[in-house]
């Protein structure tokens, strides 16, 4: 069997400069994602983007600014992965698992791991590594390919995932 790769916001509203959280610094990631979609998608492995996509009211502006709204441009994934991103599936809430057909998606998939890529490393990475290993999936997730603005959040969520939700963690 083939593995799934998982990849997480990689979208203009957390890439870009004039978002409210637009943040180019994380594009830096991207490369390296490129890398790893292109030696999965030769040995056969499948890729589903997940993408922040939330209504205009969505109860999580009370605590983040207003980002990624339905319908605008800050959902689309950036330019240089777009290619890859022939299966997207829409999010509302920090785990791609939370309202969504993901969890279906990996049943029909069975993948052999689940490989875990993107932003914020602290927060969708995180819950969806969590959601994922509740429901016994081997995870990898390789540290150059997640980011978040925060370095010692970032290591935190790193350890996190290793050493409370038995994720592997490639450094």
């Amino acid at each position: 069997m083939a593995n799934l790769v998982i990849v997480a916001d990689m979208v203009r509203g957390f890439m870009e400069e004039g978002y409210a959280l637009g943040n180019p610094k994380l594009r830096r990631i991207a490369p390296f994602i490129e890398k790893v979609l292109e030696g999965e998608l030769a040995r056969g492995s499948h890729v589903i983007f997940v993408n922040d996509n939330h209504d205009p009211d969505d109860l999580e502006f009370k605590m983040f600014p207003r980002h990624c709204v339905r319908g605008t441009p800050e959902t689309e994934v950036i330019p240089e992965l777009a290619r890859y991103a022939t299966e997207t599936i829409p999010k509302r809430r920090y785990s791609a698992f939370f309202g969504t057909t993901l969890g279906k998606r990996i049943k029909e998939l069975k993948p052999d791991k689940i490989i875990m890529l993107g932003v914020y490393t602290d927060i969708c990475v995180l819950h969806t590594v969590a959601d994922a290993r509740a429901r016994d999936y081997v995870v990898e997730v390789p540290a150059a390919g997640v980011d978040t603005p925060d370095p010692k959040m970032h290591e935190f969520a790193l350890q996190h995932m290793e050493k409370v939700l038995g994720a592997k963690v490639i450094r």
